[in-house]
This record gives C-alpha cells, structure tokens and sequence, in this order.
C-alpha cells in the first residue's frame, strides 16, 4: 500500500494506527513557504451525545477576521476515544467537512498538537499530510514534553522540549495573566511562523479567533 493510500485508509487497529503515525512522522515538513495568507480557518471537532461526532471548519479572512464560509459533519463515530490517537477519531469527520467547502484556506489552525506529541504525530500534522495544507497545531493543554512556565505578559513564551531536549513546540501567553496555548508544527510551516499567526490571530481573547468560530460552530462552549 502506497503512502497516499495509507494516508486515507481509516480502517486501522490501534496498533497499526500507532505503527502508521511512526511512519508519517518523517514525512512532517517544518518550512514555511512563505505564501501571503488572504484566509485562515480554524477546526474543532464535538461529541454531542454517544455515538455522534460534529466537525466544523470556519474559514476568516486575514488579518481581518471577517468570516468567509462555515462548513460541518455529523455524523456516527467510527473511532473510539485513545490518548494519543484522537486523529484517527476527528480526522474523518473533518474531511467530510472539508470536502463542502468552496474557498480552501491558506492556512489551518488546529484545536490539537501537531508534532508535540509522544510519536511526532498529532492531529495538526496528521491533517497537515492527509491535505497537503499548511497547519499549526493549537493545544489548549499538553500532550508531551516538558516546558517552564512562561510570563504572565502575553506574547511571553517558553520551549516545549522532548527527553533529548530538542524543542518540539512553544508555550504562548496570548492574554495577559491567563492559561497559555501549546503551539506547535503541523505541517509545511516553521515554529516561529506557527507562534508568530497564533499570537496574531488572539487579538483579545486567550483562544485564536478561527478557533474560537470553529468551537461554537462545532456546538461547544467558550
């Protein structure tokens, strides 16, 4: 099976989603193309009851926030919950989302880690690869790795660092005095590109504004 074939072949062991993620982790690009950004979209994913699954997508301009389209799924869960595999979980439901869409962003915020995580593989750079896009891994808490506490000032930042102490990600203070983001790559974009449109898109609030769209859309609450 050829790797674009694995990319979209769901039906998975938990053990071959864990053998795959090995595999697709050297696949992760962490250059950034340096492309003009005209629209940015944000996912989050929801599980309205048992058994069902909401995906939403909001596209906004950029640097404007002004909301160009909103798309979801729902639909019947075909994941069940795995620490560590939850892309194999929201991914699906997020591709029939996509696949409705008419304007494709520059440019994805995801509600999740991108190569912060145990095998270098989370949900922003698994959707990174299935879509060839450009993604930014956007956690509300962490998954893997150490880190110092940064700043109460927003813009303060600190290294997320692995057991060998490279740097796979940053904590970003996008308010003043409150909880801090977990930014990482996704894919086919840099770390410091990926803090810079994370810090820039969290004008106000803690959440970045694509995000934040992408949440209510999904149905959940600030």
């Amino acid at each position: 099976m050829t790797i674009a074939e694995r990319l979209t072949n769901w039906n998975l062991t938990p053990s071959e989603c864990i053998t795959l993620q090995k595999e697709l982790k050297g696949l992760v690009r962490r250059r950034w193309d340096g492309r003009r950004i005209k629209c940015i979209a944000g996912t989050d994913v929801h599980f309205p009851e048992k058994g069902t699954v909401r995906a939403a997508i909001v596209v906004l301009s950029y640097p404007g926030f002004d909301h160009i389209e909103s798309q979801t799924h729902t639909g019947a869960v075909t994941f069940p919950y795995i620490p560590g595999l939850l892309s194999f979980r929201e991914i699906p439901p997020l591709l029939a989302a996509w696949r409705k869409l008419k304007k494709i962003p520059d440019i994805i915020l995801c509600d999740g880690q991108g190569i912060a995580h145990p095998r270098g593989l989370g949900l922003a750079s698994h959707l990174g690869l299935v879509l060839d896009r450009p993604t930014v891994g956007c956690a509300k808490s962490p998954l893997f790795g150490s880190f110092r506490e940064p700043g109460k000032r927003r813009g303060s930042r600190s290294a997320i660092v692995d057991g060998s102490g490279r740097t796979i990600g940053t904590v970003l203070r996008t308010r003043d005095s409150t909880k801090p983001i977990f930014v990482s790559v996704g894919h086919r974009i840099d770390l410091r590109t990926a803090v810079r449109l994370t810090l820039t898109c969290s004008p106000r609030y803690r959440i970045p504004e694509p995000l934040r769209a992408a949440h209510r859309l999904a149905g959940l609450k600030d």
